[in-house]
């Protein structure tokens, strides 16, 4: 289904394109190349590795194409839904998290991995190696350089980009923030803060109130906001 989708809109794209090329700002691709490029970009952050397919597709989409009357594209967007969050946390051992984080290790640009303080292994990150870390089929540094050409010709400035590599990244070093149990208190409490201070810096927020809202989360009851203690396992 994903590779027969792909198939079909580079098909539309290519035809709607014949002729002339459609109206190119110099800052991004032309509509046509857009199109076509949401598609590395969706599946880096959507696909994943199952049992039965290495580009399984955890999510949902509904796109719309619309074409001019003279048969040259004129819009389209692209709905997502239902995306399988568990897998960001947890995975069978057969199965890989989403292909992102991979690309992003693989070591093809490394000024990546300096900005977003890891390492290239894998195995060093809790959320992404529960189950398998590599694919025979994909190739993680060609995939990462994809990625980042399409968020290029989708019109995503530097700042936007590295937005989005850092909140990535952020999400690894979340996966190793661990907690420990306050003595004669179900309360937890952080047992060491490193993951949790890059984790926060990568957001953009203080690593205090980041563990302050995990440990003590505030909810709201009624009219009024109440702060709740939180067990290890919570």
């Amino acid at each position: 289904k994903t590779v027969n989708t792909k198939r079909v809109i580079q098909y539309f794209a290519s035809m709607a394109a014949v002729g002339g090329g459609g109206k190119k700002d110099t800052s991004k691709g032309t509509l046509e190349d857009q199109i076509i490029q949401a598609n590395p970009a969706l599946e880096a952050f959507g696909n994943a590795k199952t049992v039965r397919n290495d580009n399984s597709s955890r999510f949902g989409k509904f796109i719309r194409i619309h074409f001019g009357t003279s048969g040259k594209l004129s819009s389209a967007d692209i709905e997502t839904y239902l995306l399988e969050k568990s897998r960001v946390t947890f995975q069978l051992k057969a199965e890989r998290n989403y292909h992102i984080f991979y690309q992003i290790l693989s070591n093809q640009r490394p000024e990546l991995l300096d900005m977003l303080l890891v390492t290239n292994n894998p195995y060093d990150y809790s959320y992404i190696s529960q189950g398998e870390v590599s694919v025979a089929s994909i190739n993680d540094s060609e995939e990462l350089i994809a990625t980042d050409s399409a968020f290029d010709v989708l019109g995503f400035t530097p700042d936007e980009k590295m937005g989005v590599y850092k909140l990535t990244g952020a999400i690894m070093h979340y996966g190793n923030m661990k907690f420990k149990q306050k003595q004669r208190e179900e309360q937890a409490e952080p047992d060491g803060t490193e993951a949790a201070d890059k984790s926060a810096y990568l957001m953009g927020l203080n690593s205090a109130d980041l563990i302050k809202g995990l440990c003590h989360p505030r909810f709201k009851v009624g009219n009024e906001y109440v702060t709740k203690g939180q067990s290890v396992d919570q």
